[in-house]
């Protein structure tokens, strides 16, 4: 069975991306040295081979955060901080560019912009990694992804709803990832070690705002970001919607069901590390971060496509499929209150069970919707030539 229906190729055709960057930041600093930049690329070169790329950057920069860090709370050389704010700079960088590219090889398609969106959902579990080895969260790594995750998903739904992806002033995909690899370049001076000082320590100009300044600075850091940027933003995405709702007559319940998948994957994943008698937040947050990242890359994949292919607003119970192997993990864990803390099958086995399960899932709807858009606009992944009639 396709993704793809007759009514979604019809939709693929007619498909024009729309998108608007209120970023002062991008407008006069960035964007001049990114259409200087992509000039780098031969003519020849394909937009999502330069997604991928940068893609890598990420994955290559997660590795280095496990190798120097397995549990994420001991400090790596400060060449590896110095490493994860490079590879993150030309991450951002390969992904500005893979869009001017298209336009300047006549070559943008929709499979170009799911491609695009694609690796960024996916690039919130890796960076989430290597900024969890460069300040030492352990086990609070995992809200870290969750504080990328929950803007990237609410943009991609009002996206859906709008028809234009919106980015403010200040937004995260430009100011955001500009602050973090400056964290990752200044950790390669200071050492890791500074983020795991009172926040009141480690900036003591700040030491005089109650509460904050007791505690871990990562942990201070989270808070913040949380306080500053992640519920604005969703405050921004949720008002948009609204919107478009109103103004179309539609049921603002059906947009809002279109987020409980995302929200089960969240509360699912949190019960079960809560559940866990081995720890699997501390101990392994690698797995629960992949895993958890991959699943969140299907559910953002999904909600992609329906928008490429103009599928009615509602609960997409198609994306229900990565929530399939949580009750498992869930019941797993609970069996270990009832055997004196042992569990019926090993943890380590679960979660890597768990990370199957997922990238099985993500691949398979990879790989076959390519495959889908590929044949039904005539165009190639990995080739600007266009496919003879």
């Amino acid at each position: 069975m396709g993704y793809i229906g007759a009514h979604g190729v019809a939709a693929l055709h007619k498909y024009k991306y729309s998108g608007v960057d209120h970023s002062y930041t991008a407008k006069y600093v960035l964007q001049p040295f990114w259409s200087r930049f992509v000039k780098i690329f031969p003519l020849w070169m394909p937009p999502n081979m330069i997604t991928l790329t940068g893609f890598m950057f990420l994955l290559t920069s997660a590795l280095l955060g496990y190798i120097y860090s397995p549990r994420l709370d001991s400090a790596p050389p400060r060449w590896v901080n110095f490493a994860h704010g490079l590879l993150l700079f030309l991450y951002q960088t390969f992904d500005a560019v893979d869009g001017k590219q298209a336009r300047r090889t006549n070559s943008s398609s929709p499979l170009g912009e799911l491609f695009d969106h694609g690796c960024d959902a996916l690039a919130c579990a890796f960076e989430g990694l290597a900024f969890g080895s460069t300040a030492m969260c352990g086990r609070t790594t995992f809200w870290f992804w969750v504080i990328s995750a929950v803007p990237f998903y609410c943009a991609t739904w009002e996206h859906y709803f709008t028809n234009t992806l919106i980015l403010p002033a200040v937004n995260g995909p430009t100011e955001g990832l500009m602050l973090i690899y400056f964290a990752h370049f200044f950790t390669a001076i200071v050492g890791s070690e500074w983020w795991a000082q009172p926040f009141g320590k480690s900036l003591p100009f700040l030491s005089w705002v109650p509460f904050i300044h007791e505690i871990t600075t990562y942990k201070a850091v989270l808070f913040l970001m949380v306080a500053f940027a992640v519920i604005p933003t969703l405050t921004f995405n949720v008002c948009n919607v609204y919107k478009v709702v109103q103004t179309k007559k539609g049921s603002m319940l059906l947009a809002l069901a279109m987020l409980y998948p995302f929200a089960v994957l969240l509360g699912g994943v949190l019960a079960w590390g809560y559940l866990s008698p081995a720890d699997i937040m501390g101990n392994y947050p690698h797995l629960v971060v992949v895993g958890t990242g991959l699943a969140f890359g299907y559910l953002v994949g999904r909600l992609i496509l329906a928008h490429l292919c103009d599928e009615p607003k509602g609960l997409k119970t198609g994306m229900c499929m990565s929530l399939l192997y949580l009750p498992f993990a869930i019941a797993n864990a609970l069996t270990a209150r009832l055997n004196d803390g042992v569990p019926l099958v090993d943890e380590s086995l679960v979660l890597l069970g768990y990370c199957a399960f997922t990238a099985t899932l993500y691949l398979h709807y990879a790989t076959s919707v390519v495959h889908e858009i590929t044949t039904a606009l005539g165009i190639y992944c990995f080739r600007i030539t266009r496919k003879e009639a």
